[in-house]
C-alpha cells in the first residue's frame, strides 16, 4: 500500500474516532437537557404547615350524653345552646369550698368545629367501648390501690406527674393545660405538650417501627403523608400508660395498642385531629374519635409538675399516720 493510502487510512481512523468521541459526549449532555426539562415539569407536592400552638380546649364530651341518644350531630343552634348551658355549669363550679384551683381551670367554651356531639365517633353511640374482662379486673386493682396506696407505685398516673390523658397519644382534652406546640420540619414533627411538658417525635424518614421490645410511655410514632393528610402510626407502648383518664378512669389500654392519628387543616387556624384505637387485650372492640384544634398566638409555659411537689410523700405520711390510729387495716 502506498504512502497516500497510509495517511486516507490514519485520517479516516481519526475522523472516525473523533467522530466517536463527539458521540459519547453530546448524548449524556443531550439527555442532561432532557432531565432537566423534565425536572422543572415536576412541582414539589406542597404540604400543609402545622407549625405553631394548638388549643383543644372544647365544651364537646368526650362521651355522648345519655340524653343525646342517638343524636350524632348538633345544628348551629343547638350548638350554641349547648356551649351556654356547659360554659354555665363550669362557671358555677367555682363558687363552692374547695374550687379555689378553678382559676387555672380551662374548660373551652366552643364545641368542635364539625358540630359532633362527642368526640367519640365510632362505635355510633358515641361511647368508649367496654373494657375485657382481663383489663377490667387491672382497672379495678388500680381504681383499689389509689384509695389506699401502700406505695408511690400504687397512686395515680398523675400524682405522680408521668402521664396526663391531654399528653395522649390519643391527644384528648382536659380541663387544663390543653395547648400543643407543633413544630414540622422535613423529616420529622415534633408535638410538644403543654401538661406534664411531654414531647413526641414522629418520624417521617421512611424507618420502620422499633423493635418491640423497646417500650415507651407515648409508644413509637411513624408518619407519613396521604395528599394532605399527615397519617400517625404508633405502636411499642408500655403498660404503665394505661387506665387514666377523666376523673372516672373511664378508660384505658395496654403494650399491645395499635393507634392510628389523621391530622389535617380545615383551614388555617383549625386543626382536624382523628384518632383510631385498636386494643384487642383491652377494649372489647376498636374504637374512634375526632377533635378541632384552633390556634393559638400563645406562648406557652412550663407545667414544672414535680417542681416542688410535696403532695405525694404527704398523702402517704397522712395514710400511714390514719393507719396507725386504727385497730383495723384500712
Amino acid at each position: 500500500m502506498g504512502s497516500g493510502s497510509g495517511f486516507q487510512f490514519r485520517f479516516g481512523f481519526q475522523v472516525l474516532g473523533a467522530l466517536a468521541l463527539l458521540t459519547i459526549v453530546v448524548v449524556p449532555t443531550f439527555r442532561s437537557a432532557v432531565a432537566q426539562e423534565a425536572q422543572q415539569d415536576i412541582k414539589p407536592v406542597a404540604r400543609p404547615n402545622f407549625d405553631g400552638i394548638w388549643n383543644s380546649a372544647t365544651t364537646t364530651p368526650l362521651e355522648r350524653p345519655a340524653q343525646l341518644k342517638d343524636k350524632a350531630f348538633f345544628t348551629p343552634e343547638e350548638a350554641a345552646a349547648w356551649e351556654r348551658q356547659v360554659t354555665g355549669r363550669n362557671q358555677a363550679t367555682g363558687t363552692g369550698t374547695g374550687t379555689y384551683n378553678t382559676f387555672f381551670r380551662e374548660f373551652g367554651t366552643r364545641t368542635v368545629k364539625t358540630l359532633r356531639t362527642s368526640i367519640i365517633t365510632d362505635p355510633p353511640d358515641g361511647r368508649i367501648p367496654a373494657l375485657t374482662p382481663a383489663a377490667a379486673e387491672v382497672k379495678r386493682r388500680r381504681l383499689a390501690g389509689l384509695k389506699n396506696p401502700a406505695s408511690a407505685q400504687e397512686t395515680g398516673l398523675q400524682d405522680r406527674c408521668l402521664a396526663m390523658v391531654t399528653a395522649g397519644p390519643p391527644m384528648l382534652p382536659y380541663s387544663y393545660n390543653s395547648n400543643y406546640q407543633i413544630v414540622q420540619s422535613a423529616d420529622s414533627i415534633v408535638i410538644h405538650v403543654e401538661m406534664i411538658h411531654d414531647t413526641r417525635v414522629i418520624r417521617l424518614d421512611g424507618r420502620p417501627h422499633l423493635p418491640s421490645s423497646i417500650r415507651l410511655w407515648k409508644g413509637d410514632s411513624v408518619g407519613r403523608w396521604e395528599a394532605d393528610t399527615l397519617v400517625v402510626d404508633t405502636t411499642n407502648f408500655n403498660d404503665g400508660g394505661g387506665f387514666y383518664g377523666d376523673a372516672g378512669g373511664n378508660f384505658g389500654w395496654d403494650r399491645n395498642l395499635h393507634l392510628v392519628e389523621r391530622f389535617s387543616l380545615l383551614d388555617k387556624d383549625t386543626l382536624l385531629y382523628r384518632f383510631e384505637v385498636d386494643n384487642p387485650t383491652a377494649f372489647t372492640q376498636p374504637w374512634k374519635g375526632e377533635l378541632t384544634m384552633t390556634r393559638s398566638t400563645g406562648p406557652m409555659y412550663e407545667f414544672a409538675c414535680h417542681e416542688g411537689n410535696y403532695a405525694l410523700p404527704n398523702m402517704l405520711n397522712g395514710e400511714r399516720f390514719i393507719e396507725g390510729q386504727s385497730s383495723t387495716p384500712r
